[in-house]
């Protein structure tokens, strides 16, 4: 059971929108301190252009990090939809089975009924 499971609709929807700024501070921060680290590498360069190298590096993890998030979400919901796909016919075919088996009992019952 997860903390989400027992909140209403708007709460959760509450939940997940403050989840994804977190989630988006975070990778801004990770973004911004990786391209401190590398910046600092590069002593020769005057501050200005170390500067520039540093926002150009962070808002290229920021573009590497969304193109994951988006490659994730997307396979996310292709399983979603293959798992749904997978249910409806378990379910159809338990129901078939179901049916079956209650066909199958009503005869039985049937052939019992007339041979006494």
């Amino acid at each position: 059971m997860t903390a989400m499971e027992g909140l209403p609709v708007d709460l959760r929807a509450f939940h997940n929108e403050v989840e994804g700024h977190l989630l988006a501070a975070a990778a801004h921060e990770e973004a911004r301190a990786a391209a401190a680290r590398f910046a600092a590498r590069l002593e020769r360069l005057p501050e200005a252009e170390r500067e520039e190298v540093e926002r150009l590096f962070a808002a290229e993890h920021l573009a590497l990090a969304r193109a994951s998030w988006h490659r994730t979400a997307r396979r996310g919901q292709e399983l979603r939809g293959e798992y749904e796909e997978v249910y409806r016919r378990l379910r159809a075919r338990l129901l078939a089975g179901l049916l079956l088996g209650c066909a199958l009992l009503v005869a039985v019952n049937l052939v019992v009924l007339v041979s006494v």
